[in-house]
């Protein structure tokens, strides 16, 4: 599936990943590909991938990698997916 993280200053990265961890409001889910269509809030945590997306080089430091995934801490948010394609909309 396809991946944007976006946030008010920038896109953080975008391309293909094999699976998304994000902190919903009710607690955390996660999104393989071919996910039903889906919006949802997101709450204060971590969100965690794997795979190999194109990081912006000026936002890479804003990531930690630990276990073979990409971590990102995030204070709230917002995300869709459709049709394969996950956008991530983070403070």
């Amino acid at each position: 599936m396809y991946l944007q993280i976006v946030t008010p200053e920038a896109c953080l990265v975008q391309g293909e990943v094999e699976s998304l961890t994000v902190p919903g409001m009710d607690g955390g889910f996660q999104m393989l590909n071919n996910h039903a269509a889906i919006v949802s809030s997101l709450g204060k945590g971590v969100v965690a991938f794997s795979g190999s997306p194109e990081f912006m080089a000026a936002h890479k430091d804003k990531f930690t990698e630990k276990d073979g995934k990409w971590l990102l801490q995030i204070s709230s948010g917002t995300i869709q997916m459709v049709d394969n394609k996950v956008i991530v909309l983070a403070d």
